[in-house]
């Protein structure tokens, strides 16, 4: 069996190499394996990396770019009876990650796998412990619910032909995907020891524009969630406090408590844009959005303690 690993790109030099490397170092006990990488306008030495590793490489032109089209695309140019997904950013933790990822798909228990998310010392500890909310240590195959994240995924070829990526949506084409899948009867699964490191590594204005069309995308999926000021205010504080002291706990120094509040605030302010903003986006305001100035749980978890990850290439 081939599977595909398609990799969405916009000057991702920075991670890149690590990333294909890891993806070289896989266990693929079973399956053959190719990667495909999907570029949209990159500037830095991505295309590079990507053509020295051997990888297959296709192009989207910016202005015709979504991240919905851009996988629609990538899932066409790729081979593989399972496809999957790994954001540029994204560096696997392991050699078993793969395998991992697709076995659900592999023993028919789920069409759509995702896998666990962590940080390091390089990520803001409030992302962190956005992570460990959302991708926590035990694994959920099936699970319930729509969630999902195509930053570590995989999905069967088949349905993918059959439910291929809204290519409308500012993002969150994943959970759109996923509501469609488990409305026609079909389960996703989660499994936490699928695990890769994710570096965002953003200006506060990328970050609040990230929840921004996110929350965007969210009024469409599900529109009976709404958020007000108070809202903000009340979510900023909370999770401002809960941060503090989860850092305090977990013995973390790599974030300050001014870059912790300043990270929630960017996300409650983005959020709240993108949940009250027009949902007929201008073409500029499109660019925006898509391409963002490119110049107790949490006391336990021990993905939140100081990790600092090293180098495929390195070590």
């Amino acid at each position: 069996m081939l599977v595909s690993i398609v990799i969405r790109s916009l000057n991702e030099g920075r991670h890149l190499d690590d990333l294909l490397v890891m993806i070289e170092q896989q266990n693929c006990q079973g399956f053959e394996l190719e990667t495909v990488v999907i570029d949209s306008g990159s500037t830095d030495n991505t295309l590079d990396i990507a053509r020295s590793h051997g990888v297959r490489v296709t192009t989207i032109q910016k202005e015709d770019f979504s991240f919905g089209r851009s996988l629609n695309l990538g899932c066409k140019y790729a081979n593989g009876e399972i496809l999957v997904f790994i954001s540029g950013h994204c560096v696997p933790a392991n050699s078993y990650w793969l395998q991992n990822l697709c076995r659900p798909l592999l023993d028919s228990s789920v069409s759509y796998s995702y896998g666990r998310q962590i940080g390091d010392d390089e990520s803001n500890f409030s992302e962190r412990l956005i992570f460990s909310k959302y991708f926590p240590d035990r694994s959920a195959i099936p699970q319930e619910g729509f969630f999902c994240n195509n930053a570590n995924s995989a999905l069967l070829r088949s349905t993918w032909q059959k439910f291929p990526f809204d290519e409308e949506l500012t993002g969150l084409e994943d959970m759109e995907l996923a509501k469609r899948l488990v409305a026609q009867g079909m389960q996703v699964g989660y499994v936490a020891d699928a695990v890769v490191f994710h570096h965002h590594n953003e200006s506060w204005t990328q970050i609040r524009h990230r929840f921004e069309r996110e929350a965007l995308a969210l009024r469409i999926i599900m529109p009976e969630v709404h958020l007000s000021w108070l809202d903000v205010i009340r979510c900023v504080i909370v999770s401002t406090y809960c941060d503090w002291r989860a850092a305090r706990l977990n013995g973390v120094t790599s974030t300050s408590k001014i870059n912790m509040l300043r990270y929630r605030w960017n996300q409650y302010l983005g959020s709240f844009k993108g949940n009250t903003e027009h949902r007929c986006l201008s073409r500029k305001a499109k660019e925006k959005f898509f391409y963002p100035h490119l110049q107790d749980k949490a006391e336990q978890d021990e993905s939140l303690r100081p990790v600092r990850r090293t180098s495929p290439n390195k070590s």
